[in-house]
């Protein structure tokens, strides 16, 4: 059986693809093997955190990191969560690349003005990304075709 290596890239490597890289390692069947990393790394996100552990999925332990830290691995599959990331990233030269745009909650978090309405943006986020990766192995199977 072999493995199918997905990489979440991003801007900072601290909100969705970390919940993305979370998500992937709860969900998807263990011949898939998921990382993450960011343009930069801006450390974890607490609220990304704190959402996800609401879920049943510890992210603590997970490493904000850019694509150097990733010491060359080879990728099947590059996911950009966001337009910047898409644009912006060096990516890797393998592997098939997919936009997947999901809103940026620290972002979309400035404009509120309670912690409760903070934390209900990361939920929304955090449940859009958990809908998507449980259907992203019949997308793969569909693009191997």
């Amino acid at each position: 059986m072999d493995t199918t290596r997905i990489l979440f890239l991003c801007t900072g490597n601290s909100c969705r693809s970390q919940m993305a890289e979370g998500w992937a390692r709860h969900i998807l069947p263990s011949d898939y093997e998921t990382f993450s990393a960011g343009i930069e790394a801006h450390g974890l996100n607490p609220s990304a955190v704190k959402v996800m552990q609401e879920a049943g999925i510890d992210i603590s332990r997970q490493q904000s990191q850019t694509l150097n830290d990733l010491d060359q691995k080879q990728f099947d599959f590059i996911i950009t969560v966001c337009d910047h990331a898409h644009k912006t990233c060096p990516t890797p030269e393998q592997g098939q690349i997919i936009l997947k745009r999901f809103d940026d909650p620290p972002r979309l978090a400035e404009s509120v003005k309670t912690e409760e309405e903070s934390l209900a943006i990361y939920r929304r986020v955090r449940d859009e990304i958990r809908v998507w990766v449980n259907q992203l192995p019949s997308q793969i199977q569909q693009m191997s075709n």
